[in-house]
């Protein structure tokens, strides 16, 4: 069953989503998209293939859209925790995922939350990011090839040293992920649901 949703954070913003949850779940996600000032929001491709993707495989799946008031990551991460508290209400007890792509791979990366059993984070732009530590949940990166923002090179030296953390490099692909976005949905649910 999908349905759109509000939920408000603790600084009374009120964001909007879609909840997609399946016949008795057996864990559920957040999907974070990418960065809201190049038109990145909840319909986005690679967003909507995951949202679309993760039911499927017994994943609730709760896609929602930033503040409209861009915060330079610091709102975009309460909004992320309040989405993650919301879809744990509305699907308790079953493991959480959070997943991002770009942007929201970045917002993804620095949310610090204990109920996290993993994270996805699609083509982090971890070469332009200060990253001074790794994970501390399992943690699936998936590198474009060919992408303009943080190589598979860049990012593989970034987190060599990361206890918990896979890597994998998406060929024939950039940044944008066009018509790669099956891999990205392949590769997601092979490492949620093993």
């Amino acid at each position: 069953m999908t349905r759109t949703v509000q939920f408000t954070t603790s600084d009374d913003v009120t964001l909007n989503g879609d909840l997609s949850i399946p016949d008795a779940p057996r864990a559920a996600a957040i999907i974070c998209h990418p960065h809201p000032q190049h038109g990145g929001n909840r319909q986005n491709n690679v967003v909507q293939v995951l949202f679309d993707a993760l039911p499927g495989a017994g994943i609730a799946a709760l896609r929602f859209d930033f503040r409209a008031a861009f915060d330079h990551g610091r709102g975009e991460r309460l909004d992320a925790t309040t989405a993650v508290d919301f879809v744990s209400a509305e699907v308790p007890g079953v493991p959480l995922f959070a997943v991002g792509y770009s942007f929201g791979a970045a917002i993804v990366l620095g949310l610090d939350d204990d109920r996290l059993a993993a994270k996805v984070l699609v083509a982090p732009p971890l070469a332009a990011m200060d990253v001074s530590r790794g994970m501390d949940v399992a943690t699936l990166i998936l590198t474009p090839a060919h992408d303009q923002f943080s190589s598979p090179d860049a990012t593989e030296a970034i987190i060599s040293e990361w206890p918990q953390t896979t890597h994998e490099t998406i060929a024939s692909a950039d940044h944008f992920l066009v018509g790669r976005t099956a891999h990205i949905a392949e590769h997601t649910l092979k490492f949620l649901t093993t």
